[in-house]
């Protein structure tokens, strides 16, 4: 009885550490490529071919490098969680074939431009839509996954030797378009936001001042600061409003530790303005940032016993202690690893372009 209760509290234990692990690396993705993807939707509105490929080429030596991010998360998911990650690429195929699609296409782009001559300008739109469409679609993703999974409980029948039995087994039961709502196409537009947000901060702080990308990409930061606050509240309030869990949490006996949480989250925003405004762009950078940790660390908790909101909780849906132990032993150090060439790559190709510098770079 002892033996079985020990094991568990490992099963939490490690349930819970994977959990935490999964968060940090979709957060390590979204802050980091999301800068990427959002410099890709300003590219949409380049006014020449040289202007996307001085973009393209600011972001050369570590693009690929912010997407290993998103691979490893899938790992992760796949290796501590697979019923989600099963029931993930059922009910949410068409947003995620999508968004890998336009990954895929930009990820051409990025290797077909600085060769192209005649075709230049189509890969350079490929780049551009392709960070617009993946942008846009992962938004979606997420907006589906927050309400919750479709699932119902179907019997599994099998034989043991002397006789049959049946077993409950778990199954997708909605339709291809279960995912499509207001709510999740809402979220997709409001990741194209923050997105937009984080592109035109990276752009700020990636050419000199006084170039004409980073006087085009300050005034458009501007722009989307002021469309990130009201995305922001839109989106608590509509959270609040269809969302009980959420609901239960924000208003409850901690409400006060939610209420602080909010405020520090827009005083960071409200640092990256005026570093914006005053014309320090690394710093205006680095509080956006800020902002997009807060905001996912709040959903994270939020979510929190559900890895999928009222679908499962972590330890339902996580592999048997076994499993996850062997998982752990084998794959957390990779995490500090990856962490470590991330920091080496952006500290490499840290230094800021002109437009003139790097056109012919891609």
């Amino acid at each position: 009885m002892e033996l079985s209760h020990d094991i568990l509290n490992i099963s939490s234990a490690l349930s819970t550490w994977w959990w935490l692990l999964l968060g940090l690396m979709f957060l390590f993705y979204i802050a980091l490529d999301g800068a990427d993807l959002g410099a890709g939707i300003f590219a949409l509105f380049s006014k020449d071919e040289d202007e996307r490929g001085a973009i393209m080429a600011s972001m050369a030596g570590f693009w690929d490098g912010n997407e290993t991010w998103l691979v490893v998360a899938g790992g992760v998911l796949f290796g501590a969680f697979p019923v989600v990650y099963g029931s993930a690429f059922n009910y949410l195929m068409i947003p995620l074939m999508l968004a890998l699609w336009a990954i895929i296409m930009r990820a051409v782009a990025f290797e077909f431009h600085i060769h192209a001559r005649s075709s230049r300008k189509i890969w350079g739109w490929f780049f551009a839509l392709g960070s617009l469409i993946a942008t846009f679609f992962a938004g979606v993703a997420l907006g589906a996954t927050l309400q919750g999974f479709p699932m119902a409980s179907g019997l599994a029948i099998g034989g043991v030797d002397s006789g049959n039995y049946t077993t409950p087994v778990l199954h997708f039961s909605g339709t291809a378009m279960h995912w499509l709502s207001p709510f999740s196409l809402w979220t997709g537009v409001g990741a194209v936001i923050a997105a937009g947000l984080a592109g035109g901060l990276y752009l700020c702080a990636r050419f000199v001042p006084g170039d004409v990308i980073h006087e085009r990409a300050k005034t458009w930061t501007s722009i989307f600061s002021l469309l990130a606050l009201a995305a922001i509240v839109v989106t608590i309030v509509w959270s609040y409003a269809i969302f009980p869990w959420a609901a239960a949490k924000w208003t409850g006996p901690y409400w006060y530790i939610w209420a602080g949480w909010l405020l520090l989250t827009l005083s960071f925003a409200y640092k990256s303005m005026t570093n914006h405004s005053s014309g320090h762009d690394f710093t205006a950078l680095l509080w956006g940032e800020a902002v997009v940790v807060s905001l996912w660390a709040a959903m994270w908790a939020s979510m929190y016993p559900y890895i999928v909101p009222n679908t499962w909780t972590i330890e339902a849906a996580a592999n048997p202690a076994n499993s996850l132990a062997v998982f752990t032993l084998f794959m957390t150090g990779f995490v500090p690893v990856m962490i470590m060439y991330n920091w080496y790559q952006i500290w490499v190709f840290r230094g800021r372009f002109t437009k003139k510098s790097v056109y012919g770079g891609h």
